[in-house]
């Protein structure tokens, strides 16, 4: 083999090398990018949400459409940034594990929590909540404390995955737990009949009491229990997708953007 002949073929071998190469080159440039650069290029902002925390995060039976609070705000992230906006349902159970995964750029909005931390990065908070006990009016003499739902034969009933399942495991060890799965719920176990008590945040307890007559947020010496701040959930490691929408919550929280959406959505 001459010279000629060898240099067309190592020739020919660096193309084919550059075409093989070029794909995974291309994957690694986006790679590089930081999320928000990456959403800014496709146009698209991908929320991850569950539609089952009424009302900040719920389908609207008419319309199948979501709605509510954080429904809201995402829109109003979304059109500040001056792209679309994408719902990428998801699952309590699942939604850490979809935002480690890439499938959306943001979660709706979830309790601030250190077991959740170690695997997400929380944004700065935009509200507070805390957990109340609900039953069923006719058995709210029963369970005056939360002493007396901390008690064996006690059925409490919680959303598999939910901070609220967390809370029963170590704040209600002699209490019988039952964690259902979505789509089945909580409060529907107690409207069954199914457990005595379910737990949830005082947000989501206001909207279900006004939706159904029969459950009531315990009284007597029940007060709300595990304060804590809600706040928007990203991905670790990316931190100027992180500090851009810190950003945008402290600007919204100073021109009363999060005061007009309690009003509307939080207010008795």
């Amino acid at each position: 083999m001459n010279r000629r002949e060898l240099g067309r073929l190592l020739g020919t071998g660096a193309v084919g090398a550059i075409a093989v190469a070029a794909p995974q080159l291309a994957q690694a440039q986006a790679a590089a990018k930081s999320r928000l650069a990456q959403i800014l290029e496709r146009g698209v902002l991908k929320v991850g949400t569950t539609g089952d925390f009424n009302p900040m995060s719920f389908r609207d039976p008419g319309s199948n459409e979501y709605k509510g609070f954080d429904i809201e705000a995402m829109g109003a992230l979304a059109s500040d940034m001056g792209v679309k906006l994408e719902w990428v349902q998801t699952e309590w159970a699942a939604f850490i594990a979809g935002i480690a995964a890439g499938r959306f750029d943001i979660f709706s909005g979830a309790s601030v929590g250190m077991a959740r931390a170690k695997t997400t990065a929380f944004t700065l908070a935009y509200a507070d909540v805390g957990t109340v006990p609900l039953a069923l009016k006719p058995n709210a003499a029963k369970y005056q404390s939360w002493e007396s739902i901390n008690s064996e034969g006690v059925r409490v009933a919680v959303s598999m995955g939910t901070i609220f399942e967390d809370q029963a495991k170590r704040q209600l060890p002699k209490a019988q737990l039952r964690s259902v799965q979505t789509p089945a719920t909580g409060f529907q176990e107690v409207l069954a009949s199914r457990a005595d008590v379910t737990i949830t945040s005082n947000i989501e307890a206001a909207t279900l009491v006004k939706r159904f007559d029969q459950l009531t947020v315990l009284g007597g010496s029940v007060t709300m229990r595990n304060k804590r701040p809600l706040a928007y959930v990203v991905a670790q490691g990316e931190p100027d997708w992180l500090h851009y929408v810190n950003t945008w919550v402290t600007l919204k929280r100073a021109d009363g953007f999060f005061e007009a959406l309690e009003q509307k959505w939080l207010a008795g």
